[in-house]
């Protein structure tokens, strides 16, 4: 008894060296690669990308694996997936047993890691093939847990054409993820690989449901579920069709594509980025006449500093008017949008207050004659004054007195790419526009004003925040800020807006470039910042 057990053990042995020595020399072959998709922060598809191979192959993460469709699938392909090293003996036994005495194949014995085999080394059904499928099927359960083995094959099913995975079926055939799915649509999904020639969803929905409901029959007679779950999915109509994937955000989500994660959960609310698309796409289709043909648009949360919607382009497909340009990173001239940040600076630098009087009068800095865009002059004003009517000479005065050196190095804290780039080339032109900055960084720039002089870099993924903030401006100094730029007369409101208290109450700045090649406009409550950019992309001045 002892020396058969020592062979035993040595056959045990040698076979599972035999096993690793083969795994070694022939590894598994490289899984496919998926499909991304981008989610907004509710969780709604935003945009979807096909895969690197040109399938529609989204992964199922295993949370998305409802207890249902794991009953119904492991019921179907394989009701001893967890108790069998990857190949099943008896089932192999029995449909060996089969194809000898009808002399032809007329059973499998595939289990689901066996399918999973199949499916990342398509090959020829030929009884070699099928000792590689063995062999691969081993190997899948030695790297792979049953948990991972069962999400690859509901990833990796065929559905036809090039739609592969229960997720992708879903999300198209019924326009929901895989865990919503009800019994009678994990039925019918189920039914599609073994002939996805005939059964095909949208064109064969009445084949598709005879074949359903005699596995819907198969379930109450194996006790899988009960008589009310079977017939309430056996009455239930199969109304599946092709749908079209989202391709909201367009900029947004080619800009995030690029993320290790292939379900990217972002922070963009659906809702308002697709009205705040329609919004732009109104307003520039009115400004078209007057030879502008471009805006975008960027809505931050002051609190979570996360992007709340993301326009690049009033429209992207407009291939003449450069749509696929993305105008919140595109760098431009930002004309008098940075003067809140130098006065903000100057009053922590405790070199003016808001009240201190300063002359607009024609002055020389070295060879520099700033001018106000009227070309007039007014005198002594007060610095709140010169920021409300956004006056010119009093800003080259302040910047000036405070030092372009002071107020570089505050933009770069906040992550100014082409001012750091430029800074030695930079002089004091730069406050009224003479320099490069793209839309993100000014909205967020003045999302730290709103958030008491607190700045942190835009987040673009869900609970996935940079950790970066800097204190750039006092909380003092950006209070005063708020109160001076929401005295600011608003042209959308009537003119006696200012005795309203149930109107929003917005502080705000806006900014035209040299040429009059960009007109800027961002402004922010507690809540959010919303930057906006109009103009063209060909750099085309509208006076």
């Amino acid at each position: 008894m002892h020396r058969h057990f020592k062979k035993f053990l040595v056959i045990v042995l040698i076979s599972t060296l035999t096993i690793a020595l083969l795994h070694i020399v022939f590894p598994l072959p490289v899984l496919p690669a998926y499909s991304k998709i981008v989610y907004d922060r509710k969780g709604d598809v935003v945009h979807a990308f096909l895969s690197p191979d040109d399938k529609w192959r989204f992964k199922t993460e295993l949370q998305e694996i409802s207890p249902l469709l794991k009953k119904a699938l492991l019921e179907k392909e394989d009701k001893y997936f967890y108790y069998h090293p990857g190949v099943n003996p008896a089932s192999m036994l029995r449909a060996l047993v089969k194809n000898v005495f009808k002399l032809k194949r007329t059973s499998g014995a595939s289990t689901i890691t066996m399918q999973v085999a199949r499916l990342i080394e398509p090959k020829r059904r030929t009884y070699f093939n099928k000792v590689i499928e063995i062999f691969r099927a081993f190997q899948l359960e030695w790297k792979y847990s049953k948990e991972e083995v069962f999400q690859l094959y509901i990833n990796l099913v065929p559905y036809g054409g090039n739609i592969e995975g229960i997720k992708s079926a879903s999300l198209i055939f019924f326009n929901k993820s895989p865990d919503h799915l009800s019994l009678a649509e994990i039925t019918a999904l189920s039914v599609i690989p073994n002939r996805p020639s005939s059964l095909k969803l949208g064109v064969n929905n009445d084949a598709i449901v005879a074949v359903r409901n005699k596995w819907l029959n198969y379930f109450l007679k194996s006790n899988t579920f009960n008589k009310n779950e079977i017939a309430d999915a056996i009455s239930e109509p199969l109304t599946a069709r092709r749908n079209l994937l989202p391709k909201f955000a367009p900029h947004f989500s080619l800009r995030i594509k690029n993320t290790d994660a292939v379900n990217i959960r972002t922070t963009i609310d659906l809702e308002t980025q697709r009205k705040a698309e329609r919004i732009v796409s109104d307003y520039a289709q009115k400004l078209h006449a007057y030879g502008i043909q471009n805006a975008a648009v960027l809505v931050i949360d002051n609190v979570t500093h996360e992007v709340a919607a993301y326009i690049g382009s009033a429209d992207f497909s407009n291939a003449a008017d450069g749509g696929q340009v993305d105008g919140i990173r595109a760098v431009r001239q930002p004309g008098s949008t940075l003067k809140p940040m130098l006065y903000g600076l100057c009053f922590d630098n405790g070199l003016l207050t808001p009240k201190t009087v300063i002359a607009d009068v024609p002055t020389n800095f070295d060879g520099y004659y700033p001018e106000n865009y009227d070309s007039k002059f007014r005198g002594a004003v007060t610095v709140q004054y010169a920021l409300e009517n956004s006056l010119n000479i009093p800003a080259v005065k302040a910047l000036n007195l405070l030092g372009k050196e002071k107020l570089i190095w505050q933009l770069e804290k906040c992550r100014f790419v082409q001012i750091k780039r430029d800074e030695k080339k930079l002089g004091l032109s730069m406050i009224l526009g003479g320099c490069g900055v793209t839309l993100e960084e000014m909205t967020s720039l003045f999302s730290a004003i709103a958030n008491n002089g607190v700045y942190a870099p835009a987040n673009f993924l869900l609970n996935q925040s940079s950790g970066i903030s800097d204190t750039i401006l006092s909380t003092s100094s950006s209070f005063m800020l708020t109160e001076i730029l929401s005295q600011i007369a608003r042209p959308d409101l009537p003119t006696n807006w200012e005795g309203s208290t149930k109107l929003p109450r917005i502080a705000w700045k806006t900014g035209t470039s040299y040429g009059r090649r960009d007109a800027w406009s961002i402004g922010f409550n507690k809540r959010f910042t919303i930057g906006v950019w109009v103009g063209n992309f060909s750099g085309v001045g509208v006076p």
